[in-house]
């Protein structure tokens, strides 16, 4: 019998074991990274505001110009089915359009591409494992790694290049630090790998809205600080003042609000997590228990 337990994958119509999900060598998703996806978090068996990552993953599809057949519901029943099948409570699902193979051999035209969607789920991901994240994050400004800017590739369209990250996060590694952030070519905070970075200064909470994807839970902080009485500003975060901040923390759907300790050789509240990151911590997972957000799964 095959095994779901590390989770599942839809290819082509057919539910497999994740371990079992192929594309070809020559899709250009894989040799170009022309290709968009999006991740939803499932927590105790919901999704958590679903259609909010189907509505970002369709205007992913549509700036890439690509082209699929799965109608928004035809995706959500897709999704709920291999949850189900995996038999995960908390799960990492991901909805993924690709450009496909060249329908024509050697076509170098992106309009000759057989698009196609396909989608997984494999055990819920933290992007800072929960200890590390209870302890406060230890955060490396990448000294030899710049964002990819905005008008070479879009961040918005939720995209695989990561050359720029991986460059970043072996130095962050080597160096002894958890993850990186880049900055871009005028010196403001971007993102890192998997997250939106938050500076607060008093009652005032600072987030980049250049070189950064527009996360979903990026949105659900912005939210949840308003509803905390703090003032939202969306700009652009020069370096100097995230280091002059009296917390700096981290957003991502592999984990909501990530306390940092310290950003390079900046240390944070005695390198500990600072108290609006620990309540917007615990805000978000009691705001993945919200009925009002979930998508309840049928799992047999």
């Amino acid at each position: 019998m095959a095994d779901f337990s590390k989770g599942a994958a839809w290819m082509g119509g057919e539910i497999v074991p994740v371990a079992e999900a192929k594309i070809s060598v020559l899709d250009w998703g894989l040799t170009h990274s022309d290709i968009t996806y999006d991740v939803v978090p499932v927590w105790d068996g919901a999704f958590f505001r679903l259609d909010d990552y189907l509505a970002r993953f369709r205007q992913s599809v549509e700036a890439l110009r690509l082209s699929i057949p799965q109608s928004d519901d035809e995706i959500k029943q897709i999704l709920r089915d291999i949850v189900a099948r995996s038999g995960l409570r908390d799960s990492y699902v991901s909805m993924t359009a690709s450009r496909g193979v060249p329908l024509i051999p050697g076509s170098r035209d992106p309009r000759e591409c057989g698009n196609h969607f396909y989608a997984w789920c494999i055990p819920y991901v933290h992007v800072i494992k929960p200890d590390v994240a209870e302890r406060g994050c230890h955060l490396w400004i990448s000294k030899s790694s710049r964002r990819i800017p905005e008008d070479s590739v879009n961040p918005r369209a939720k995209n695989y290049h990561w050359g720029d990250f991986t460059t970043g996060l072996l130095e962050a590694k080597d160096a002894g630090f958890d993850t990186t952030a880049l900055l871009d070519h005028a010196g403001n905070v971007t993102e890192g790998p998997g997250f939106n970075v938050f500076a607060v200064k008093g009652d005032t909470v600072v987030t980049s809205d250049q070189g950064v994807l527009h996360g979903i839970t990026r949105r659900t902080m912005i939210e949840m600080c308003q509803a905390r009485g703090l003032s939202v500003e969306t700009r652009p975060l020069p370096l100097s003042e995230l280091l002059e901040a009296d917390e700096v923390f981290l957003s991502s759907s592999g984990g909501g609000a990530i306390p940092v300790a310290r950003v390079d050789d900046r240390v944070f509240g005695n390198e500990a997590p600072g108290p609006v990151a620990r309540q917007l911590r615990e805000d978000y997972f009691a705001l993945l228990r919200d009925p009002a957000y979930r998508t309840e799964i049928a799992y047999s």
